[in-house]
């Protein structure tokens, strides 16, 4: 790997990684790791290019993310773990677990998409025309959203450990995008809480109770 990626931990148990979203760093899960880590041991990342990470010389891609978790896991000697991840860091965790399925646990996708198309036009037409007028950075991040991650849904066979599903009711994830992911995936729950796309943020004693009964095995 050309880069370090920076991370923050706390708590001490069995390893749960933590993904951040787009043009975002670990801090978004600042409702997360203190809940979390009275359990786990709570890993969060930023990723490549993102928060304090460097961006390096590798692709700046989905896969190439879920390429820099592998090696920062073999590193830290970390075989397996949970992995919780948000928006584009559901689909690194998602991509990630397509390849590296024996790496882990279980698996929590919240707001995650397999394409563009899954996002609702609304949102995803401004990103489309945005990203048609960017340069430099900001062309790099907006284009995750515009050519990433491309999952063909028949991909999701592979990923047989248990899996959560989780988004909001007014997700910028359209349902019906949501629900294909839960259908596509073979042991797969799923959970629509009250909220919008940042439900971690915004609603997290709700997503946070969610998340630990499905990690408990009590959903």
């Amino acid at each position: 790997m050309d880069i370090q990626l920076h991370y923050i931990e706390e708590g001490t148990g069995f390893p749960l990684i933590l993904l951040h979203g787009n043009g975002e760093e670990h801090g978004y899960f600042k409702h997360q790791i203190p809940y979390f880590a009275q359990k786990y041991r709570v890993i969060a990342l930023d990723t490549r290019g993102h928060g304090k990470t460097p961006r390096g010389e590798a692709p700046f891609t989905i896969r190439q993310f879920a390429e820099d978790l592998k090696a920062f896991l073999d590193e830290k000697a970390i075989e397996k773990a949970h992995f919780l991840g948000f928006s584009d860091g559901g689909n690194i965790a998602l991509c990630f677990a397509i390849k590296y399925p024996e790496r882990v646990e279980k698996l929590i996708l919240n707001g995650a998409n397999l394409y563009p198309k899954g996002v609702r036009w609304s949102v995803q037409l401004p990103i489309e025309m945005g990203y048609r007028l960017a340069k430099g950075k900001n062309k790099e991040m907006l284009g995750l959203m515009v050519k990433d991650p491309m999952i063909d849904p028949a991909e999701l066979a592979a990923v047989t450990m248990p899996a959560l599903v989780i988004a909001g009711t007014r997700d910028m994830i359209k349902e019906s995008h949501t629900r294909l992911i839960h259908r596509s995936l073979p042991y797969a729950e799923l959970a629509i809480l009250q909220g919008d796309h940042f439900i971690a943020a915004k609603n997290p004693e709700e997503f946070n109770q969610t998340v630990e009964k499905f990690l408990n095995g009590k959903r």
